[in-house]
């Protein structure tokens, strides 16, 4: 599976994500700037976190205009997975591949810290090989994670089982504890804790590997054998 890593001017976890997918996983992965106008031949796009064009006007908000994005929103109605961490999160709520919004902190804090999440949802490609209600470690980085919605989204959320993972403790004031959504279709994930930073337990957990693999193995059943 070869996985395209999109960097964006400001993005700081971009080397983490291709590290966690070709040198753990042992997949291909492209660091790919954003300028780039063909993500053609790529199985799976991964935006990482950091501070995109310095978090101006809103987190993700500038990033989620550019071309690149235009092209994800083409490969995301294709079934191509895509998944966004922290600030890949953002971007993905603010181009509308998600619901909802990424808030400042309720503590109005930036926070680096371990997280235990609760896995809601284990019927989706990004996260069929954990348990149902398993609970697992990522670390956490950023001062606007805070996720919002209105009642309506909140309760088709629900309704689809589109609440992939939940705080344990919940950190930022995040609606119904949540850390990460995923779209109706099941192939875009969106979530704040790193778990590119959660794949060698040397650094405090490993919890990560399994949600890189589930995405390749189910991808591989998907495309490859159909």
């Amino acid at each position: 599976m070869k996985f395209a890593v999109v960097v964006f001017p400001g993005s700081n976890c971009d080397r983490d994500m291709h590290h966690a997918v070709k040198e753990i996983l042992g997949e291909e992965a492209d660091l790919v700037w954003y300028q780039c106008s063909n993500l053609e031949n790529y199985d799976g796009i991964l935006l990482p976190g950091g501070f995109s064009y310095g978090d101006y006007l809103r987190s993700g908000a500038i990033a989620a205009t550019s071309d690149m994005m235009n092209q994800m929103v083409e490969h995301a109605a294709k079934g191509k997975p895509v998944l966004g961490v922290c600030n890949g999160f953002q971007v993905l709520t603010e181009s509308g591949l998600l619901p909802g919004a990424l808030m400042r902190n309720q503590n109005v804090s930036f926070m680096c810290r371990q997280e235990e999440l609760v896995v809601e949802n284990n019927e989706t490609m990004f996260t069929s090989l954990y348990e149902k209600g398993e609970v697992v470690r990522f670390p956490i980085a950023h001062g606007e994670g805070n996720y919002f919605c209105d009642q309506e989204t909140l309760e088709e959320l629900k309704a689809n089982n589109q609440i992939v993972f939940t705080y344990k403790n919940n950190p930022n004031g995040s609606l119904e504890d949540i850390a990460g959504i995923m779209n109706n279709k099941g192939n875009v994930l969106g979530m704040m804790p790193h778990p590119e930073r959660a794949v060698e337990a040397l650094l405090g957990s490993d919890d990560g590997v399994r949600l890189f693999k589930s995405v390749i193995q189910n991808w591989r059943k998907s495309f490859v054998t159909a």
